[in-house]
């Protein structure tokens, strides 16, 4: 069957007359087009002005004057493409302290985090009144078992400010320098959509909040953010060696919008970024100057992103039932909450749908989920808007049904699997409701055009990891979590490949190896449909092509 495909496909592959000259030739034994063959085949690619203009035999590519390279039995896929992560926020990560738990950092406990944070001033030659930052803190992975507080952070340094930024995105925590600095006290009320935690029986912050509570104390610091341009260059260089062809600044701003496009003019971006900006806070003021679905170098604005709730490993995820174990000083029926009203996220679907303007909408818990659903059923959308409801970890069966009939695609953080399993079903949801997040097979048996996504930098965009994840939904104690969701390899390529082009309406340009294609190619060790998927974690990104161009060459780093 393998060599009957094989001769179908490059019958009508076949050696072009007309194409004698390219720029560059790649060949493999293993090439996978992603057009529906779940088997990789022998194949040459020429590549010519960006696009791919041939696909044949090796024999026939000798024909073809250019650059030649074999990659011989390593194989060729589409480069990947993010579903959903934030390029602007991955830069800003570049400056940080990295304050994240194994494998991403080496913070275990709240004494190690301050000994880094300590490390990290004296190394950053930070001065009295600098912020010091940091990313990554996981409370779940904490041997404490909790946030630091303004105590801890208090004896790190009282004459600098410190904000550290939770692993979620959505709570952080900062120290008494900072919390003066942003003029929150006890009499300070806690903000629609967010929560100032307190000390027990008390109005006195301990120097954690919760989403938007939180939004003060990050702009601050965020303030004091230094070489941007230069962070935008290394996060390019993070994106370029995990596969990435095309990235999502998927929370972004006018401003940041702005910094993509300063760091493009100056070559510093070299592959494709989608943004999305934030469009519940005033952004439909600067909408006529911002230039929707057209690429400006390498920088393009895909759509609109709404927030809708916070985040389940944070406890901030908008559930129909309750928390497992509830966080903080919340009651046993505790369930989140939303960040903005069923009215403003109605509104908002209908105002963005009606300007056909793509949507794109975080929403983890399954009461946040019936939120969209419910916004975009009222919309009424006839066009082909391929909405997107971004994490979706909680979404129940007959979501999925109203989700296919209303054409909302989800997007999952199926790392979660990896990261916060464990956590997920001894704490956050429980057994049962832990198994079934980000239920891709569920999805899959519905025909859902689903893509999956690491939130980089929540998480490093680590593609082969995603695809293990998606594959085996292994938790970090070797647990299986949720057995009936396991997708195959082939499937979950889809989902970082043509489903994501798909969702980003850049299908017809990208995500399948076809002749008029950019020419956007990852290369890895080995052909990842072969193997045992619990073996996915052994392949490495050998190299990455966007446009034609050599973007990442693992030998050449490894010489470096």
């Amino acid at each position: 069957m393998r060599y009957l495909l094989f001769f179908l496909l490059i019958g009508s592959c076949s050696y072009d007359q007309n194409i004698s000259k390219a720029d560059i030739i790649v060949s493999s034994n293993n090439v996978i087009l992603m057009t529906g063959s779940n088997e990789a085949q022998p194949l040459s690619i020429a590549v010519k002005d960006e696009k791919i203009i041939w696909i044949g035999s090796h024999n026939d590519a000798k024909h073809i004057q250019g650059k030649h390279i074999d990659f011989a039995d390593q194989a060729i896929l589409p480069g990947f493409i993010d579903a959903h992560g934030h390029a602007s926020y991955l830069a800003f990560a570049t400056q940080v302290a990295n304050i994240a738990s194994p494998p991403v950092g080496r913070i275990n406990n709240i004494e190690q985090l301050k000994t880094e944070l300590r490390k990290f001033i004296k190394d950053s030659n930070l001065q009295p009144g600098e912020w010091v930052m940091g990313l990554g803190y996981d409370d779940s992975l904490l041997e404490e078992q909790r946030h630091p507080t303004k105590d801890d952070l208090d004896e790190v340094s009282t004459k600098n400010p410190i904000y550290l930024i939770h692993v979620s995105a959505h709570l952080g925590t900062a120290n008494s320098l900072g919390l003066s600095l942003a003029n929150i006290s006890s009499e300070t009320p806690d903000p629609p959509g967010g929560k100032i935690r307190r000390y027990q029986n008390s109005s006195e912050p301990n120097g954690v909040f919760e989403e938007t509570a939180a939004y003060p104390l990050q702009q601050l610091a965020m303030s004091a953010y230094k070489d941007p341009i230069g962070s935008v260059q290394k996060a390019m260089e993070i994106y370029a060696r995990n596969g990435i062809t095309t990235a999502q600044d998927g929370a972004s701003s006018p401003e940041t919008i702005a910094l993509m496009q300063a760091a493009d003019a100056q070559g510093l971006i070299n592959l494709d970024i989608i943004s999305y900006p934030v469009g519940q806070n005033g952004l439909d003021k600067n909408l006529d100057s911002i230039n929707f679905g057209d690429y400006e170098g390498r920088v393009k604005v895909g759509g609109i992103k709404l927030i809708l709730d916070g985040s389940p490993q944070g406890k901030t995820a908008y559930l129909t039932e309750p928390y497992y174990k509830p966080p903080h000083r919340e009651s046993e029926s505790y369930k989140g909450y939303p960040l903005i009203p069923q009215s403003e996220v109605s509104k908002w679907v209908k105002h963005y749908a009606e300007l056909n303007i793509p949507i794109m909408a975080h929403a983890n818990g399954d009461a946040a989920a019936d939120m969209l659903i419910k916004a975009v059923e009222n919309a009424d959308i006839t066009s082909d808007h391929r909405t997107i409801m971004i994490h979706a970890q909680t979404v129940r069966e007959d979501q999925l049904d109203q989700m296919k009939e209303l054409k909302i695609i989800p997007s999952y953080f199926s790392t979660h699997t990896f990261y916060w399993g464990d956590w997920h079903r001894d704490s956050v949801f429980g057994h049962d409701r832990a198994k079934r997040i980000s239920p891709t097979k569920s999805t899959l048996d519905r025909k859902i055009p689903f893509t999956v996504h690491n939130d980089a930098p929540v998480v490093p965009p680590d593609m082969i990891r995603l695809l293990w994840s998606t594959t085996n939904r292994k938790t970090r104690s070797g647990k299986v979590l949720g057995e009936d969701q396991k997708i195959s390899t082939y499937d979950a390529l889809k989902s970082v490949t043509i489903n994501a082009a798909y969702q980003h309406f850049e299908d017809d340009l990208k995500g399948t190896i076809e002749v008029g294609k950019q020419a956007d190619l990852v290369v890895l060790s080995e052909d990842p449909l072969s193997i045992d998927p619990e073996k996915l974690l052994n392949v490495k990104v050998v190299a990455t092509f966007s446009k034609g161009i050599e973007i990442f060459n693992a030998s050449i780093m490894l010489a470096q």
